[in-house]
């Protein structure tokens, strides 16, 4: 198990690409997923009547349980989805600047380009048009698509696949937390776990840095364009 874990799979098969949105597109020190943070607190303590420490004990509890707040709320709630990701994705996108270092390297990348997120497919957009990069991708694969089963779910991952028709032997995935890497990577794609150097100093919870070494995470980088110009470069 050791002598597979230290040979990681390659790229030279890899005809589609697929990425994650939020904190892997763009580093997680911009700080745009706080924003979504602080209104899913916010939604939370008005929904449930609850003061904002109880809101926020809730919220990662939710999180960590379920794989999106959201889809705690409406396990344990009722919650209606729509009214929530409305709200909660309302944020100001202007922190985000054109990326051309990482729109050159997606230009030049063969292959379908993908983004599977748990978000939604309108902040997908509005993140890829701050970054300049939203020509590169075919299309977003969103929370809606999921049926509201959010990532790590292996559903998700299924759906994704099916619905775009992606061999997972012949995909990539990159993604900042390493335990949605588990089921694309038992499907058989290769996986990038993407962490910029200095991740600890940000506060996030410990379960999220966990799992680098875990023998589902192929790769990992702190340089989402920097690791894709060398993939061209093999």
């Amino acid at each position: 198990m050791e002598n597979e874990r230290r040979t990681p799979r390659g790229f030279d098969h890899v005809e589609t690409w697929v990425f994650d949105l939020d904190n892997t597109l763009y580093p997680h020190h911009l700080n745009l997923w706080q924003q979504v943070d602080d209104r899913i607190r916010a939604f939370i303590a008005d929904y449930l009547k609850v003061p904002p420490d109880q809101a926020f004990r809730i919220q990662k509890d939710y999180y960590k349980r379920y794989g999106t707040t959201m889809r705690g709320l409406m396990t344990e709630h009722g919650l209606d989805p729509d009214v929530y990701l409305d709200f909660v994705h309302r944020i100001d996108h202007s922190p985000l600047e054109p990326n051309p270092a990482l729109g050159a390297a997606l230009a030049r990348l063969p292959g379908r380009k993908l983004i599977l997120t748990n978000g939604t497919r309108a902040h997908a957009e509005a993140v890829t048009a701050r970054l300049a990069v939203r020509e590169h991708f075919e299309d977003v694969f969103d929370i809606i698509a999921a049926e509201l089963e959010p990532k790590p779910s292996a559903k998700t991952y299924e759906r994704f696949l099916a619905r775009h028709t992606v061999e997972a032997p012949r995909a990539a995935m990159f993604e900042d937390l390493a335990r949605n890497l588990e089921a694309p990577h038992a499907l058989g794609m290769t996986t990038v776990l993407v962490v910029p150097e200095g991740e600890r100093e940000i506060v996030r919870e410990d379960w999220e840095l966990e799992g680098r070494d875990a023998g589902h995470v192929d790769h990992v980088t702190a340089d989402l364009a920097g690791f894709i110009w060398t993939i061209l470069a093999r």
